[in-house]
């Protein structure tokens, strides 16, 4: 057995070293206001005998090094601060020195905030201003003509203008980041409303179908309660007959009611005439042909004994079986066909449709359907939940998709 690598470990000490300047952004700043601070403190000691004012040079370098320690905590501050600074040095004849890389630091990092827009243009015009002023106040020593005065200028103004625009840019960038997040976010909860509003609508259209249901079998009742009635006396047999249907149909009534709870529904105003006979498997064979007389070549197989099953377990066969058979038709292609097989068990019904077309992603059918009303997943999901049923459903390794469905015949209580 090959040993598995182990990573370096000096990886995993950068990376925390790496997260730990991350989160203390302002140490990080201070460290290096405090490096500046040094080293311009050993240049105004190296230079002494030729500076006119050393402890100006010091005070300057103090500030400057502030400057740099604070820039991420209050940039717009510092910023008024470095042109002070600036200021200063040409009222009081401070040539530049090491510490006015502070200016650049404090360009380039107003021009990253995400702050008030003067605050970067003034970052933009005070660092184009700095190097034809420094010209001005200190211009080249020796006879150097004015073509070469205003290159240097402009050499002198680009570490600026540079500092600005990558300031802007990385601003730019992270504004540019944040609305793809915000949109993401935006569109993330748009599906979350879109797939909350599919499961509402196919938990009222199974409510309805449910409501036949029950519906019936509450009929059914009251006509063999009333038969029993009618023929107690005279023929004690039937009214025995009729009682055990009764309880049998009450029992089925019972589940169904159960499922029925936790379904919340709005605006059941049904108009007259609304509800229909909802079909059962027997109707399944009569789909198949409509299927195959619309043009899918469809092959129909049952396994098992048929028998009579629960009014809700057959109504979610029959659409289980329809939905998958138009999703083909919809996604599969001209040249698709499918299989339908139907498998009776002893305590369940077992459904799997197949078909060999080019398909829809699965994540078209997770999200409510093509036409986005929840004809999809969703819906077959919901009926196969109703009736305590199980669904599996995805590509094909072959090719096509595929849905196999279980569901029980006895009532779950």
């Amino acid at each position: 057995m090959i040993p598995r690598p182990r990573p370096f470990p000096t990886l995993g000490y950068v990376q925390r070293l790496y997260d730990f300047l991350r989160s203390h952004p302002t140490g990080v700043d201070v460290f290096w206001a405090v490096v500046l601070l040094g080293m311009s403190l050993l240049w105004i000691g190296s230079v002494t005998p030729s500076l006119g004012d050393p402890v100006g040079y010091g005070a300057v370098a103090v500030l400057y090094s502030l400057v740099v320690a604070l820039r991420r905590r209050a940039p717009e501050r510092m910023l008024v601060l470095a042109v002070a600074l600036g200021v200063v040095q040409l009222v009081l004849d401070l040539a530049p020195f090491m510490a006015d890389f502070a200016m650049l630091v404090i360009i380039f990092t107003v021009a990253a905030h995400d702050g008030p827009r003067w605050a970067s243009r003034v970052a933009l015009a005070g660092g184009l201003c700095a190097a034809p002023l420094s010209q001005l106040r200190w211009p080249l020593e020796g006879n150097v003509s004015v073509p070469a005065q205003v290159f240097f200028t402009v050499i002198m103004s680009v570490p600026f203008a540079l500092a600005w625009v990558l300031g802007d840019s990385l601003r730019t960038r992270r504004a540019y980041f944040a609305q793809l997040e915000e949109k993401a976010a935006r569109l993330e909860k748009e599906r979350e409303a879109q797939a909350k509003v599919a499961v509402a609508a196919e938990r009222a259209r199974i409510a309805r179908e449910l409501h036949d249901v029950v519906a019936h079998n509450v009929s059914v009742m009251v006509v063999q309660a009333d038969g029993a009635a009618y023929v107690m006396d005279a023929s004690p047999e039937t009214a025995k007959q009729a009682l055990e249907t009764i309880s049998t149909t009450g029992r089925q009534a019972l589940a169904e009611m159960r499922r029925l709870l936790g379904i919340l529904r709005t605006g059941e105003h049904q108009e007259a005439g609304e509800y229909v006979p909802q079909p059962d498997v027997e109707q399944i064979e009569e789909l198949v042909e409509q299927v195959r007389g619309a043009g899918l070549t469809v092959d129909l197989a049952v396994e098992g004994t048929p028998r009579e099953l629960p009014t809700g377990v057959g109504l979610t066969a029959y659409r289980i079986v329809q939905e998958a058979l138009t999703n083909t038709r919809k996604h599969g292609g001209p040249d698709a066909g499918a299989s339908v097989r139907l498998v009776y068990f002893d305590d369940g019904l077992g459904l799997l449709v197949e078909d060999d077309g080019r398909g829809a992603p699965q994540e078209m059918y997770e999200d409510g359907g093509a036409d986005g009303r929840g004809h999809g997943l969703i819906g077959m999901r919901e009926r196969v939940g109703m009736v305590g049923g199980t669904l599996d459903a995805g590509p094909r390794p072959g090719g096509g998709f595929r849905i196999s469905v279980l569901l029980p015949l006895k009532p779950a209580h």
